[in-house]
């Protein structure tokens, strides 16, 4: 994680101008845990990941994902997330096609609890995995290929969470 003072980026969403994404939950429920989770806006125009990491009934995640209207990202070098978190480790997560369950491209970051922050996650750095496991005979993510965007709390951090989200946006440096 570190500050930016790139120059050149490109707005993802700032979840008050178009594209407006449409976000999904998907939860340990699929599974038979009790978790809930969903993205919304708030009154001050960010997004905000929040709900109830539950570990009963085999649970332990809680989602939200979006398809993304532009899909190419060739020529950035990753994603930049301004955050204001709850002291809970978050993954953001990249999706190179549009099924509900399949490869996943995945990165931990912290957010902590004293006020915003840049998080960047280079596009470099983005681990195959599928169902929470590296996967090792995976494809290096395709950047010209990025169809879904989410967020995902797991790791056995039970309890509520709230992570506000002021904008998503690629950077180059």
């Amino acid at each position: 994680m570190e500050q930016t003072m790139d120059t050149q980026r490109k707005i993802i969403t700032d979840f008050m101008h178009p594209p407006l994404l449409r976000w999904t939950s998907v939860n340990d429920g699929v599974m038979g845990g009790l978790s809930d989770s969903l993205m919304q806006h708030s009154s001050e125009g960010k997004g905000v990941f929040s709900g109830h990491l539950s570990l009963d009934n085999n649970g332990g995640f809680a989602s939200v994902r979006a398809p993304l209207p532009e899909n190419d990202y060739t020529g950035y070098d990753g994603i930049e997330l301004s955050v204001n978190g709850d002291g809970k480790r978050y993954s953001f997560r990249l999706r190179t096609d549009l099924l509900f369950d399949g490869l996943v491209y995945r990165q931990e970051f912290d957010a902590p609890m004293d006020g915003w922050v840049a998080v960047r996650l280079p596009f470099i750095d983005f681990k195959p995995s599928f169902r929470g496991r590296i996967v090792t005979d995976a494809p290096p993510l395709d950047q010209s290929r990025i169809f879904q965007i989410g967020f995902l709390l797991s790791e056995r951090q039970e309890g509520a969470f709230r992570l506000e989200v002021d904008r998503i946006e690629v950077f180059q440096s």
